[in-house]
């Protein structure tokens, strides 16, 4: 790699600080907009009098103002500390990372369902262009555009649990009768399999299948999409139609002269489709009791705590702002014309 390289790409790691700064006062404004108060939702079930509500306040920090709190807060951040949660007392930051791992489990499976079923039909659909096969894939694409994902969860419940009896409950990730596996990467399924335990390794594959499936329907219309119009513009160049007239063979044309140049905007397409994924699996966190972050910050929403909701989506930020750098250097890397001098 050339320095060339690693300039531009401290430039745009540089680049990523405002964006992620603008975030957290975005964020903690947001919060403060939403409907109910921490202190009376803390207070709830007590004989609380307006003394006792004004001193929870105080021990919240929630009598100073908004500017004075928000100080607090970044001064927090840069310190390492994203608050508490008067919900669970712990610190946000930590239980966000204890939570990450059950969250990268049911996302990357989504992600790679999406990718293995989203790419490949997409190539289909281009290469057999207003066949049967293309309307499939067009039919696919807009039928996973206009179901919401709680509907294909709940869908899915319904009749692979509650009907047919073919999936394990809903209730986490590990049956509450198994023992988990020792901790070595965070995904169940994987410890189990590598500690030995086929039974917990099976259970955790059974529970993971319906919420990564509705998570693969929710990224799965955009990138056949992305891919198909990408695709259908590489075999329309010229260095398709000279590669044709010098007998290469179908597949050399289509992986080297028509799919590689036009892989920029597929990988960018995926790239943002997880960060997408890694927001949207609130609803199927809590539908399948799946023990993630998005399901920690739906709690703090139904209990009015301020701090995991903020951390929930300061992380979700600081992921989209990591994931897109990500990808504009890989894109970079792999084609010359994304270079700037």
């Amino acid at each position: 790699m050339s320095f060339a390289f690693f300039k531009r790409a401290s430039v745009r790691v540089a680049a990523t600080v405002p964006v992620v700064l603008a975030a957290a006062v975005f964020t903690f404004v947001l919060v403060r907009l939403l409907p109910g108060d921490p202190a009376a939702q803390l207070a709830s079930g007590m004989q609380s009098d307006a003394r006792g509500l004004a001193e929870i306040r105080r021990h919240l920090g929630l009598d100073a103002s908004m500017p004075v709190q928000l100080w607090h807060w970044l001064n927090g951040l840069a310190h390492g500390d994203w608050g508490r949660s008067f919900t669970t007392g712990g610190a946000v930051l930590d239980e966000l990372l204890a939570r990450l791992p059950a969250t990268l489990e049911l996302t990357v499976s989504g992600f790679l369902l999406a990718i293995f079923a989203g790419i490949p039909l997409g190539v289909a659909a281009a290469c057999a262009r207003d066949t049967a096969i293309d309307r499939f894939a067009r039919a696919v694409s807009s039928a996973g555009s206009c179901l919401p994902t709680f509907f294909v969860a709940l869908l899915l419940v319904y009749v692979f649990y509650y009907r047919l009896g073919w999936a394990p409950e809903p209730t986490g990730r590990l049956d509450a009768l198994l023992a988990p596996p020792p901790e070595r990467t965070g995904f169940v399924f994987v410890d189990a399999w590598l500690s030995g335990d086929m039974q917990a390794a099976f259970d955790a594959l059974r529970r993971l299948v319906l919420p990564a499936i509705s998570m693969a329907i929710f990224g799965l219309p955009p990138l056949v999409r992305i891919t198909r119009s990408a695709l259908l513009a590489g075999l329309a160049a010229d260095p398709v139609r000279s590669a044709r007239s010098l007998g290469l063979s179908r597949a050399k044309v289509l992986w080297t002269y028509a799919l590689a140049p036009v892989a920029a905007p597929i990988i960018t397409a995926s790239g943002m489709m997880f960060s997408y994924m890694l927001a949207a699996n609130v609803i199927v966190e809590k539908i399948f009791a799946w023990p993630g972050i998005g399901s920690y910050a739906l709690d703090a929403l139904n209990n009015a705590d301020y701090a995991p909701l903020q951390g929930f989506v300061l992380f979700v930020a600081i992921a989209f702002a990591v994931l897109n750098l990500i990808v504009d250097l890989l894109i970079q890397w792999i084609d010359p014309r994304a270079r700037v001098a």
